[in-house]
Parts: C-alpha cells; structure tokens; sequence
C-alpha cells in the first residue's frame, strides 16, 4: 500500500515510517525539512508544511492512505497547526479519492481520562506540566478531532497517553475511547496506526493505545517530554 506520511520527520513519524516500511508498504514522508530524512527504498520524501493547502494536495496525490503524526511544541499562543491540517488533508484526500485516514491524537483532551491515582502526577505533573503550558495545543487538538469526526472519509482516531522515544513494539492495550493507562511508547502508538490502515478494526471510530511494559521514569519523563523541545517535523 503507498501510504502518505505527515509529520515524517518527528519523533514518532520517524518510527511509523520504518515500521510501514519493514511491512513492506511504499511510503511517502510528508516533513517540512526533507533533507532530514535520508533516502532508502521504498521511501519517497515530500517538502510539505501540513498548513499548505496546495502542498498538502500535492503530497496526498497518488497515495491510498493518509497518516498523519503531526506534533508542535507547546505554546502561550494559540495553535491552529493540528485543525488546520487536518481540514487540508479532508480537501485534499476529497479531491484526490483516498478514503481511509489515521490520525493520532491525544486522551489529554478527554474528561474522562484519569491516568494515575498518583498525588505527583495530578497535582504537579498534569496541571504545571501538561494542561498549563498545553492549554493551546489541546484546544487545537479538539478542533481537529472535531473537524475528522464530522468528515466522510474513514477515519481512525488513535489516541495515545504520555508518548515517550521507543524502538520495540510491545503488547499493547487498545481500549474504546481513551488508553488504560499513563504511557505510551511511540513504538506501539505506530504500529496500532498501521493495523488500523490494514485490518480497518476501528473505522469512524476512536481508540486509545497504551503502553505497560518499559514504561520510563517519571521524573526522566518530565525533562524529555514536558521540558525538553521537540524536534522539527
């Protein structure tokens, strides 16, 4: 399958295209910064910021299914990122007849979700490290979930917990809705991704994938995922 790969160049596209690629699947990576990424078979690699809408029609041409792992670093500012890009790829994949899309989102955005009885992570973690500086980000995140559940394509919204750098696929749980738990190795979040664009388990539906083995540190988590910046996409 030729699969269309936005936010390619960051932390978890980085793994979700070597996974697709391993599987055998023709890639496209959709980065901003195309040099990044070095050349290998089966990969092609497309200069796109995912707000473009023209680039986004060029890049999702010729492809059968659209992933998309786009991340921005927090910020005071409002963030329009997520539901800008997500409208762009409903027009594009529109135009261009693809159906099935996979995006990844965020069960931060859900009341619900209460991922830990910890008194460090819900009254120090979650509101100094997370909902404070990412007020903007999951208010964008919504919108753009908002924008794909009211879309006629088949789409897939695979939500992750706290994502952290991992290479192995674990045993993962999958649960309707929101993840069963804190974390989330974006090894496992890319390979849910990948099932759902081949076995098509959760079409117009969302499901959360959660993480139980290997699990960091929190205090080492704090500093790589809530201080540290990110890497460009």
């Amino acid at each position: 399958m030729r699969l269309v790969v936005f936010g390619a160049n960051g932390p978890t596209g980085r793994v979700l295209t070597a996974q697709a690629l391993a599987q055998g699947h023709q890639v496209v990576a959709v980065t901003r910064v195309p040099s990044a990424i070095p050349p290998r078979a089966g990969l092609t690699v497309a200069g796109a910021d995912v707000k473009d809408r023209l680039a986004v029609e060029d890049a999702v041409a010729g492809g059968e299914a659209v992933l998309s792992v786009v991340g921005v670093s927090y910020s005071s500012k409002p963030i329009t990122t997520y539901s800008t890009g997500a409208a762009n790829l409903i027009a594009a994949m529109s135009r261009h007849g693809l159906k099935r899309l996979v995006v990844a989102g965020s069960a931060a955005i859900d009341p619900a979700y209460h991922p830990s009885d910890s008194f460090l992570f819900t009254r120090i973690v979650e509101p100094y490290f997370m909902r404070k500086p990412g007020r903007t980000l999951y208010e964008d995140t919504i919108r753009m979930e908002t924008l794909v559940r009211a879309c006629d394509l088949d789409w897939t919204i695979v939500r992750s917990a706290w994502l952290y750098d991992s290479e192995a696929i674990t045993d993962y749980g999958l649960c309707e809705d929101f993840p069963d738990g804190l974390y989330t190795g974006r090894a496992d979040l890319a390979a849910a991704m990948l099932a759902e664009v081949s076995g098509n388990g959760h079409v117009r539906g969302t499901v959360g994938v959660h993480t139980d083995e290997g699990t960091p540190n929190l205090f080492r988590q704090i500093w790589r995922e809530g201080i540290r910046k990110p890497r460009k996409q």
